[in-house]
């Protein structure tokens, strides 16, 4: 029997090449090998943007349409919206009933968020205790693995040690403890050299024409010791290489060589990385452009997920409440 995995993404606003990099292509490939949940996060998002949820809804929209046309398929995944299959929500209080606070302090991404995120009040409960829903949506559908960026590590080491004091605590194997399936893609910088993040702004959507493409890229940091035209580059110092690495590896070489010899600009370099981004991102806007004519398509997708998910969520919280006797 396949293995299960489990992921998601916070419906925060559009998606970008990042998660096209980071985990859309991975997933589609995923689909062959495992029983696929894929949820739209979006208790997850609401930690973060709970003063202004009015764009959730158009958002998930948006999101599942971009999953569908990089390929994701229903008739292979299980899709589904986090807070349409309450026993997230029921889970995440027990586990966090066992849930020393000193883990969720020390979180390293959330530490991160707190120090990088400005204009939202973060210092809350909800935030400190999102890697414990993060632990109860993976171990909800018995998930053995769970596909990351390295970013996310400590986050999966944290569902471990949930998983390994639940089923101490309560004389069971009923969690099984998951294994992070590290994304091949190495993690992919925003345009100003920051980690790529909506909340940052310095992302290309997946959804950008060729003209916002265009201006986006022309805005990018280079090799800061490249000052003129006829300075020799230093590739593998420029975050616009590292486009061409991950995106258009058959260009690397020729990239790296007219650099080093002065014989290209950078001008030139990003109006070219523009073009190809543009031509990339072109078949997915042309089958996200079909899913959206179909208005009922995307909520008749979400809501049979929501269905099987509820199925697999039910049994588990049968079995938790068995053993707490509840």
């Amino acid at each position: 029997m396949k293995k299960r995995i489990l992921s998601g993404m916070r419906p925060t606003g559009k998606l970008h090449l990042g998660h096209l990099a980071g985990a859309l292509e991975n997933w589609n490939k995923l689909q062959d090998e495992y029983v696929c949940f894929f949820m739209v996060a979006d208790l997850h998002a609401l930690m973060s943007e709970y003063e202004h949820p009015q764009t959730l809804k158009e958002n998930i929209i948006d999101n599942v349409a971009d999953w569908l046309a990089c390929g994701i398929c229903p008739e292979k995944s299980v899709i589904f919206i986090q807070s349409q299959v309450k026993e997230h929500l029921e889970l995440f209080y027990l586990l966090s009933l066992i849930t020393p606070l000193g883990l969720l302090e020390r979180c390293p991404t959330y530490k991160e968020q707190l120090r990088e995120i400005k204009g939202r009040d973060l210092s809350t409960y909800g935030f400190l205790g999102y890697p414990v829903l993060q632990a109860a949506d993976i171990l909800l559908y018995k998930a053995e693995a769970v596909p990351v960026g390295e970013d996310q590590l400590p986050h999966v080491e944290l569902t471990r040690q949930i998983a390994r004091k639940f089923n101490h605590l309560y004389k069971t194997e009923l969690f099984p403890e998951p294994k992070a399936l590290l994304t091949p893609a190495k993690r992919l910088l925003g345009l100003d050299g920051r980690k790529m993040s909506k909340s940052y702004g310095n992302t290309i959507a997946l959804s950008d024409n060729p003209e916002t493409v265009l201006k986006k890229v022309k805005d990018m940091f280079t090799d800061p010791l490249r000052i003129k035209i006829s300075d020799a580059g230093h590739p593998h110092k420029c975050n616009v290489f590292s486009y061409y690495s991950l995106f258009f590896p058959e260009l690397k070489d020729g990239v790296s060589q007219a650099c080093e010899s002065a014989s290209v600009g950078c001008t030139q370099c990003k109006k070219t990385l523009a073009e190809k981004l543009s031509q990339l991102l072109e078949p997915i806007q042309k089958k996200r452009e079909e899913l959206l004519k179909d208005k009922n398509l995307i909520p008749q997708i979400l809501d049979q997920g929501r269905l099987k998910a509820g199925m697999a969520a039910q049994k588990t919280i049968s079995e938790v409440k068995h053993l707490l006797k509840i």
